[in-house]
């Protein structure tokens, strides 16, 4: 329409298993346009000025993170680092994630005086960060040791805040899309090998609990990830991630650009 700005979106087709091919086929479908990314850009200077025009980036998480930063697209990339970090949003859903017991620490301090004893003989470590300067892993209480948790390979600091919660078997896990404080996609995964399943039926259990879970939360951008799994038997959430730095697995393309579209307009 007349007087509306083009919208560009900007994706690294290298990422993602599909090479984002889907979402860029939803993107034309929806009237907007695409731009292939460059890391060559960050060596140049000579990123596209794209002035006057809504931007959205879909790729690394680290380019999306610093486009969020550095670059002046608008929105560019949805990706509020900070508000993504455990300790920023967990406490205000604390009764509905995977573990009930859980602390925030550094690695120095957990390789120095362990996790606490009533966590028993395994844990679960993550970085605090969603960046996951090292990915999460579930560890022996004997086994914990700064190689063990990737120093020196991804990050140096051993300051570094970290997650430790007791070690707990998950199932089913599931990716959901969040636009404007609504849930508008979503799809089964499986977090080894990232493989994608099957699109989420707006009936099924798992998209009634986060749709829950979005009502509770203050979104930490406009656009936004929530998975959420299987424990025991019952739906709970696992983390919430930027949406410009996610794999979308097999989240429907055309309703997750429609909604960012209707958003963005």
């Amino acid at each position: 329409p007349y007087g509306v700005p083009v919208t560009t979106w900007v994706l690294e087709h290298d990422v993602f298993s599909d090479g984002d091919e889907a979402l860029s086929a939803a993107v034309q479908s929806a009237g907007a346009r695409v731009l292939a990314w460059k890391d060559d850009w960050w060596i140049t200077g000579r990123w596209p000025k794209l002035l006057g025009e809504r931007v959205v980036f879909h790729g690394s998480l680290a380019n999306a993170d610093r486009i969020a930063r550095e670059l002046p697209w608008s929105p560019g990339a949805f990706c509020s680092t900070s508000r993504f970090e455990c300790s920023a949003w967990w406490p205000s859903l604390a009764a509905r994630l995977v573990s009930p017991t859980r602390v925030i620490t550094t690695v120095a301090a957990l390789v120095s005086d362990g996790p606490p004893p009533e966590f028993g003989d395994r844990v679960f470590v993550r970085p605090d960060s969603p960046l996951k300067p090292f990915s999460g892993r579930v560890l022996g209480r004997g086994d914990i040791t700064l190689a063990s948790l990737d120093h020196g390979y991804y990050y140096d600091d051993e300051a570094l805040p970290i997650v430790v919660t007791p070690a707990v078997t998950i199932g089913s896990e599931w990716r959901f899309v969040v636009v404007a404080d609504r849930v508008v996609a979503g799809s089964a995964y499986t977090a080894d090998g990232r493989s994608a399943g099957s699109a989420v039926s707006t009936t099924s259990p798992a998209w009634r609990y986060a749709a829950e879970v979005v009502a509770e939360v203050i979104p930490p951008d406009p656009v936004f990830i929530v998975d959420v799994c299987e424990v025991g038997g019952e739906v709970r959430v696992l983390e919430m991630n930027p949406f410009s730095g996610a794999d979308l697995y097999g989240c429907d393309r055309q309703a997750v650009v429609d909604a960012v579209q209707d958003l963005l307009d």
